[in-house]
C-alpha cells in the first residue's frame, strides 16, 4: 500500500494550491519531504533508485545533461520507467533544475536565443516527466542593469508561458547569491519578475538558503529567522514559496559567493536548519541539498542524517 503514491500526489498537486499535494504517511505521521539532488547519469530513472537508496523523501534533478544546449528528445520508454520506478518508489516529491548554460537575459543575441530554445525544452522535458516544478536562475544583465535585466527576464517567462500554456508545471526562479550582474538576489527583484509574468499560476519561487545567506538575509537566530520569512512574505509571499535548496554556506553573510558548504560546517551553521525544518508553515516544501558528494553519496548520507537529527 505504500507504493504507487508519487504520480498520484504529483498529480493532485497540480490541481491544487500550495501545500496541498502532501499527506501523511500510511501510518499517520507526517512525511518529512527531504533529500538531495541525484543524478542522472544512467538513465533519468537512476536518480530515483539513487535517492530511494539513501531514504530520499524528495529529489531533484537534471532532466538533460546541465553542461549542454540540446538533449535528445525523451522517448516513451524512458517516460515510462521514470513513472513507473517513481510510483514503485517512496519518493513523494521530485522536481527539475534547468542547465547552467541559461540565460533568460543575456545580452549576446546567438546566447539569447539559444538559452530561449534550451528553457523551452527544459519545460517541455519537466512536463513530460510529471514534474511539478523546474527551477532556475533567473539569468545575468551583463551590465544592462538590473531594471532591464527583471523586464527581460519576465518578457521571456512570457513568452515560454505562452508556448506552453496548457502545461501544468510551475518555474521556480531560484533565490541568488549576488554574484557578477545576477539578477534575484533581492527579494525585490524576483518579487518583480513576479508581478510581470502575466500567468501567475505558472510562477513560483525556490529559497536556496546558502544563496540568501550570501546576499545578506540572516537566519541563524530565531529573531532573525523570524525577521527574514516575514520580510518574503511581505515582499514576494509566502504563498509563492514552492521549494528549498538546504545548503550551508562556505562565506559568510552578505559576501555575495555561490559556494555550497555541507551542513553545520559552514558560516550558516546547524541551528537555521533546526528553525527550517520545524517551521509548521514549510512541512509540505520539499526540501534538498546540493552539497559537494562522492559517487557514493556519504556526503548526502551524513548531511541528511544531520538534519532529520534536527526535526521535533
Amino acid at each position: 500500500m505504500r507504493r504507487n503514491r508519487a504520480i498520484n500526489r504529483t498529480a493532485t498537486f497540480m490541481n491544487n494550491n500550495y501545500g496541498e499535494f502532501i499527506g501523511d504517511d500510511l501510518g499517520g505521521r507526517k512525511m518529512l519531504l527531504i533529500g538531495a539532488h541525484m543524478s542522472i547519469s544512467g538513465g533519468l530513472y537512476k536518480a530515483i533508485e539513487h535517492g530511494e537508496s539513501i531514504e530520499c523523501t524528495a529529489i531533484q534533478i537534471f532532466t538533460k545533461n546541465a553542461n549542454q544546449w540540446k538533449a535528445k528528445p525523451i522517448t516513451i520508454d524512458e517516460i515510462d520507467l521514470f513513472k513507473k520506478k517513481w510510483e514503485e518508489s517512496n519518493i513523494a516529491s521530485i522536481f527539475g533544475h534547468n542547465a547552467y548554460l541559461i540565460n533568460l537575459c543575456a545580452t549576446d543575441k546567438s546566447i539569447y536565443e539559444k538559452s530561449m530554445s534550451a528553457m523551452l525544452q527544459e519545460i517541455e522535458r519537466t512536463e513530460q516527466l510529471v514534474l511539478p516544478y523546474l527551477v532556475f536562475h533567473p539569468g545575468s544583465h551583463g551590465g544592462a542593469g538590473y531594471e532591464a535585466g527583471i523586464k527581460k527576464i519576465a518578457e521571456s517567462l512570457n513568452l515560454l508561458i505562452r508556448e506552453t500554456k496548457n502545461y501544468k508545471m510551475k518555474l521556480l526562479l531560484e533565490t541568488v547569491a549576488g554574484q557578477g550582474t545576477n539578477v534575484g538576489y533581492t527579494f525585490e527583484q524576483l518579487a518583480e519578475i513576479i508581478k510581470l509574468v502575466k500567468d501567475k499560476k505558472r510562477i513560483g519561487v525556490c529559497y536556496d538558503t546558502c544563496h540568501t545567506f550570501s546576499a545578506g538575509y540572516d537566519i541563524r537566530t530565531k529573531k532573525v529567522y523570524g525577521e527574514t520569512f516575514k520580510t518574503f512574505d511581505k515582499i514576494i509571499g509566502l504563498e509563492n514559496l514552492f521549494a528549498f535548496h538546504i545548503n550551508d554556506s562556505k562565506y559568510d553573510l552578505g559576501a555575495r559567493k555561490d559556494r555550497h558548504e555541507h551542513i553545520g560546517k559552514g558560516f550558516i551553521g546547524v541551528e537555521a536548519f533546526k528553525f527550517l525544518l520545524n517551521d509548521k508553515r514549510f512541512e509540505k516544501v520539499p526540501k534538498v541539498l546540493e552539497t559537494p558528494k562522492g559517487p557514493d553519496m556519504k556526503e548526502d548520507i551524513e548531511n541528511l542524517k544531520i538534519l532529520k537529527a534536527l526535526v521535533n
